[in-house]
């Protein structure tokens, strides 16, 4: 995290600088009072949430997902307060969590919110939800849909964390990739270019 601060900060001009340097203040002071009070009940709005909504006003619709999940990882934002966020945020914000996933939460408890991505047709989202958290837990099945779900809906392939690891050897990905193919091409409609290249990882390339 800190080499994303790093990264940023000359980015912003003065005003951005100086309301990031405000926010991750209150950021910390709100982890601070977590830890002290270890109250997991306390759901109150925190300074810093807002701040997290206004972060693309503030920053710049181009750093707005740094500065959010800088925001959350200074914040310590755990399960609940990410969930909350994310079924109460934007888009955008709801991207910002998910790509807070990965350092926030070690293990699979933060999946209904990759699933619940992957359902929508949103391409940054769905881009967001293929990082390396699903990676980490989607099931087969699960993680076979959703390279489905980039095919479909125009995700590059390339956004997809692990995938020639996760992709090598899988006969079943590779046997929905070429129905997908052939039910695209029976209806007329063009084969993904990224296709070929997923079918290729398989090793089942015909």
């Amino acid at each position: 995290m800190t080499e994303i601060r790093d990264q940023l900060t000359p980015r912003l001009d003065a005003p951005a600088r100086a309301w990031l340097d405000a926010s991750l203040a209150l950021a910390e002071e709100a982890a601070a009072a977590h830890a002290d009070t270890d109250n997991a009940d306390n759901v109150a709005v925190a300074p810093w949430e807002l701040r997290f909504a206004a972060a693309g006003r503030h920053c710049g619709q181009d750093h707005a997902d740094s500065v959010r999940v800088l925001l959350l990882h200074t914040a310590r934002a755990d399960l609940a307060t990410l969930t909350r966020l994310y079924h109460q945020g934007s888009a955008a914000e709801r991207r910002a969590v998910l790509l807070a996933l990965p350092e926030r939460v070690e293990g699979p408890a933060a999946l209904p919110l990759t699933e619940d991505a992957l359902r929508t047709n949103d391409t940054r989202l769905v881009a967001a939800a293929v990082g390396p958290y699903a990676t980490a837990h989607l099931d087969a099945h699960a993680w076979r849909h959703a390279i489905l779900k980039c095919l479909f809906t125009g995700v590059p392939l390339a956004a997809v964390d692990g995938l020639a690891r996760r992709a090598r050897g899988d006969a079943e990905l590779a046997r929905m990739l070429a129905d997908f193919a052939a039910e695209r091409t029976a209806a007329g409609r063009s084969v993904p270019a990224d296709l070929p290249h997923a079918l290729h990882l398989t090793g089942e390339e015909s």
